[in-house]
This record gives C-alpha cells, sequence and structure tokens, in this order.
C-alpha cells in the first residue's frame, strides 16, 4: 500500500482526520513572539530584512492541497501561481490581507482585517481549522477573534518545548549526546554554569550563549575569554534584576567540530504515534539557514540513530501534551558521530515547505538542493520576467531538472520608490546529481545576477484570476 502524502499525514495528525481542511499561516520568526518580555542578548535588526521575512508567508502555498486555504499578505503573482500549475500542483484557496504593512506578520494584518475575520469565522462553522507556522498569543488572538479551531497545541506549551533549555534538558534526560553545557533557568544557575565554562575556556574551549529563544543565528554570543564570559553573564544578571525577577533562559555550551549540519522532522499525532518526516542536510554560515541538501549523505548506521533519537524526543515530548511538526537541527562530527539533538523547534522548518514539491517531484533516486538567491533591485521584478531570464534553467515536468520557484513574494517584498532594494528568489534545484545540481545553480545564480543591472520586461496581460484565488480577496 503506498503511504500516504505528507499533507494528509498532517491532518490525521493535528486534526486526526485525513480529509479535514486546514487554513495554512506562514508567520515565520514566531520566535520574536514567543520571545516577548524574555531577557535576551543585544541584537541589530534591518527593516527591510523584517519586510522579506515576512513575506516568507507565501512558503504556506504550498503546503496545502485543493481542498485547503492559506492566508497571505498579498496575492500571489498569477504568472507564478500558473507556473505552478503546470507543474501539476493542486493549490489551497488564497484569502488575501485586505491592508498588510510591510513591518507586521501576516497573523497581525489579519488580525486588523474584520472581513478577513469573516471568512476565517464561516471557514471554522464548515469545520476548518487554522494551522500556523508555529502557535503564539498572536495566532491564538486571531483564533479565538475568527471564531476557528487552531489544529495544534496551546501557544505555551510550543514556547515551552521550542526552548533550547528544554532542548538540553530532554536531551539529557533521554541520554543523547550534546556538546558539553548547561541549561540555565535562572540567575543562580547561570552563575553555576559560568564557574563551570570558565574551566573550558581554560581548556582552549569555544563558547556559544545563546539565547533559549533566538533564531536564525540571532541571540548567540561568541565566547572565546573569561572576561568576555562574566561581561555576558553580568549583562544578563543586571537586565533580570532590573525585570524583578530571577528567572532567565540561556544556554551555554562548547563550540565542537563538526563536519555537517543536519536537519530532521518528525510529526506527532494525538495518539502519540510518532512519524519521521525526512533527514536533510542544512546548508548555514554563521548559524543562518541558507538551505538544504537532499537526500543526506549519511551512512545507513547514523540515519537509524537519528531515527531513534526522533522516536525518544517523539514519545518524549508527547508525553508533554505536544502533537504536531518538529523539527530538529542535528550534526555530524569529523570522525562521523552525531549530535542527535542540538535543539528542538515546535513549528514549521523550512524544509517543512519542501515536502510536496519533493514528492510530486523530484522523482526516485533523484536529488536536490533547496536554495535562496538575493537579489539587489531598483523596480519590482515580475514572474514573468524571472521565467523569461531563467529560461531553460526551470523544472518543466515532475522528475526533470531544473529549479523549481517556491516563494516569489520574497523577491519584491522590500521594494521602496525610488531606491535599490534586496530581495530573494527562493527555489529547490532537482537534478540527477551533485555535479549536475552544482552546474544549475551556478547557471541560475549567473543569470539572475543580470537582474539587478536590466530593467525587468513588462508584465504580461493577467486576465481574470486564477481558481485558486478567492474572489473576495479584501483587496481595497
Amino acid at each position: 500500500m503506498t503511504e500516504p502524502g505528507f499533507n494528509q499525514r498532517l491532518k490525521v495528525a493535528v486534526a486526526e482526520d485525513g480529509r479535514a481542511a486546514l487554513v495554512f499561516l506562514g508567520n515565520f520568526e514566531v520566535e520574536e513572539q514567543w520571545a516577548r518580555g524574555e531577557i535576551g542578548l543585544p541584537r541589530l535588526t534591518s527593516a527591510g530584512n523584517t519586510a522579506v521575512v515576512n513575506r516568507m508567508d507565501e512558503f504556506a502555498l504550498l503546503l496545502g492541497g485543493a481542498d485547503d486555504h492559506v492566508v497571505l499578505k498579498t496575492a500571489p503573482d498569477r504568472e507564478y501561481l500558473h507556473y505552478l500549475r503546470e507543474l501539476g500542483l493542486r493549490l489551497p484557496t488564497v484569502h488575501v490581507v485586505a491592508d498588510q504593512l510591510p513591518g507586521n506578520t501576516v497573523t497581525q494584518d489579519a488580525l486588523a482585517d474584520p472581513g478577513l475575520l469573516a471568512v476565517l469565522a464561516r471557514l471554522g462553522e464548515q469545520g476548518a481549522r487554522l494551522l500556523p507556522h508555529g502557535v503564539s498569543a498572536l495566532e491564538e488572538d486571531l483564533a479565538a477573534k475568527a471564531g476557528i479551531g487552531i489544529a495544534g497545541p496551546p501557544a505555551a506549551l510550543c514556547k515551552a518545548v521550542n526552548s533550547k533549555v528544554h532542548s538540553r534538558r530532554i536531551a539529557d534526560e533521554l541520554g543523547l549526546r550534546q556538546p558539553r553545557g548547561w541549561a540555565c533557568g535562572t540567575t543562580a544557575e547561570l552563575d553555576e554554569a559560568v564557574a563551570a565554562a570558565a574551566a573550558l575556556l581554560d581548556e582552549g574551549a569555544v563558547l556559544l550563549f545563546k539565547e533559549a529563544l533566538g533564531v536564525s543565528g540571532k541571540g548567540i554570543a561568541v565566547i572565546e575569554s573569561a572576561r568576555r564570559l562574566e561581561r555576558t553573564r553580568r549583562m544578563v544578571a543586571d537586565a533580570a534584576r532590573a525585570a524583578g525577577t530571577d528567572r532567565i533562559a540561556f544556554v551555554i555550551e562548547e563550540r565542537v567540530a563538526k563536519a555537517a549540519d543536519l536537519n530532521y522532522q518528525f510529526t506527532i499525532g494525538r495518539d502519540g504515534s510518532v512519524h519521521l518526516d525526512f533527514v536533510k542536510e542544512a546548508i548555514t554560515a554563521n548559524g543562518v539557514h541558507l538551505g538544504h541538501r537532499f537526500p543526506p549523505d549519511l551512512r545507513p548506521e547514523q540515519l537509524a540513530e537519528l531515527g531513534r533519537a526522533a522516536e525518544l524526543l517523539g514519545s518524549r515530548l508527547a508525553a508533554d501534551g505536544f502533537h504536531g511538526v518538529v523539527g530538529v537541527d542535528a550534526m555530524t562530527d569529523p570522525d562521523g558521530g552525531l549530535y542527535p539533538v542540538i535543539e528542538i523547534n515546535a513549528r514549521n522548518n523550512m524544509s517543512t515547505y519542501q515536502v510536496r514539491l519533493q514528492e510530486q517531484l523530484l522523482g526516485p533516486g533523484r536529488t536536490a538542493l533547496a536554495r535562496h538567491y538575493p537579489l539587489t533591485l531598483t523596480e519590482p521584478l515580475p514572474f514573468g520576467a524571472v521565467r523569461d531570464l531563467l529560461d531553460g534553467l526551470l523544472l518543466r515536468e515532475p522528475g526533470g531538472t531544473g529549479l523549481v520557484v517556491n516563494n516569489f513574494a520574497t523577491v519584491n517584498a522590500g521594494a521602496a520608490a525610488g531606491t535599490p532594494f534586496n530581495g530573494r528568489l527562493y527555489g529547490l534545484l532537482m537534478g540527477g546529481s551533485a555535479p549536475e545540481l552544482a552546474a544549475l545553480d551556478a547557471a541560475v545564480t549567473e543569470r539572475l545576477g543580470r537582474a539587478a543591472a536590466a530593467a525587468p520586461t513588462p508584465a504580461r496581460p493577467q486576465g481574470p484570476p486564477p481558481a485558486a484565488v478567492e474572489r473576495d480577496q479584501h483587496e481595497r
């Protein structure tokens, strides 16, 4: 019997019904909401980058089937939708917020749209459930105001499970290998950890001082001296004292030698069952996610060890009451050993949004590389122009070789009249071998480099709205 696809398995896991209708919501970097009110490390943010991150909501378009729904900040480029359908993908019905603000997440925009709240209420009455990228208090507020149920655990549990402090403690409990380190939930625990960590510095180790809810390489300090360690401890302690609390959430751990970053995902059902969805090699730089390569270059025994870790972690999190998608970051060391849990993510992951494309387009025995391509533009770039620019490099049919664009909204998210702006084109490179993907990647990079120098071609006539986009999109 053929195993059901990810969409159906997900529905069984979160709604106990493979035919349930889900409303997907791509509220990326939900950790920013979970971290509100928590003591953190200094960090810099960019308004332009925030706009691009918020348009990562379009990834959710590729999670749903024809019976599902997705809420987006703007309507997708119609030629982009046409391109996805040409590949044989069945798409969910799209609901667009009335007035999107670039600095808002899709959840914040939806909360400000009475018309959309009414649409969600009707869907809720019909039995649909809201499935966010991750559940925070904002998504619970949206669900409550719209009168639609959430297909997932409550925000407080999601936040607790997502904490790096929780990850370290349950990995210790389960006997899973980790870098030497400490989980700190109070200032007293921090003092003890710093005293012990100083001994590692004396041995020549480098330490990572991590916020429990940091994401995308943010909220991490690299510690190479006892003076820096003490200064960071004092900064955190002073912030806690100013807040009138001794409660904090940080992890201190040794930076270990690694051969590869890994990411694996499993889905926990409401009945406590655990299904390993995939294992991929994660491509990162300075802690920032850049893409995935799959299948990963791992030995059978390494894959088996990750499978056992998924079962242990899944059963443990099910005992906490958690169900739904869980992503785990892991590593291999230069000797081929595994660190099977570096951190746990109680939410969707970038690789979650690649599963349907992998199932329907990749083909058996073939390989894929998930990438994003930075762009610097002076004018918005329509998908038709990108399609012309990448003519001959885009995937034409399942099982073929080429690039599949899996988020186009991020290309123009930072557009500002009369000034250059940065965007990203996300895609999956599919082919028969790693050298073939490397050549394809180089060709795509070279072609896209021309986009910064050339004015975009005029958009083609778009015709009537496609069937997958609701006509009551509130486009005012």
